[in-house]
């Protein structure tokens, strides 16, 4: 049974850091792209980062360029999404997501992804 649970989300100040982990059981994370979404109340699930099989290729989407950073640890079979400069409009509930198939610019669309976990909160405040 393939499980990804989500854990660092919080309550921070705009301007802070936090880090997210999704940690995987029932799969090897070697083969699979995996992303992070997120979804803020009354809005669609939005795509924020995404990384290869093997932690090579990444892609960010425009308004977290130079602030997120998605990273992988395989021995850890996690995966992290830095996020520094949070800013109010960061606030959402963070989902990661494992793929179903290849890599490729598809990476940004929800349908994707076969399992997803059970979100964390963030919330920036002003």
């Amino acid at each position: 049974q393939v499980q990804l649970v989500e854990s660092g989300g919080g309550l921070v100040q705009a301007g802070g850091s936090l880090r997210l982990s999704c940690v995987a059981s029932g799969l090897t994370l070697t083969a699979y792209g995996m992303c992070w979404f997120r979804q803020a109340p009354w809005k669609e699930r939005e795509f924020v980062a995404a990384i290869s099989p093997r932690g090579i290729l990444t892609y960010l989407t425009d308004s977290v360029e130079g602030r997120f950073t998605i990273s992988r640890d395989h021995a850890k079979n996690t995966v992290y999404l830095q996020m520094n400069i949070l800013r109010p409009e960061d606030t959402a509930v963070y989902y990661c997501g494992s793929m179903r198939g290849a890599w490729g610019p598809q990476a940004k669309r929800p349908d994707e992804y076969a399992y997803w976990g059970q979100g964390t909160q963030v919330t920036v405040s002003s």
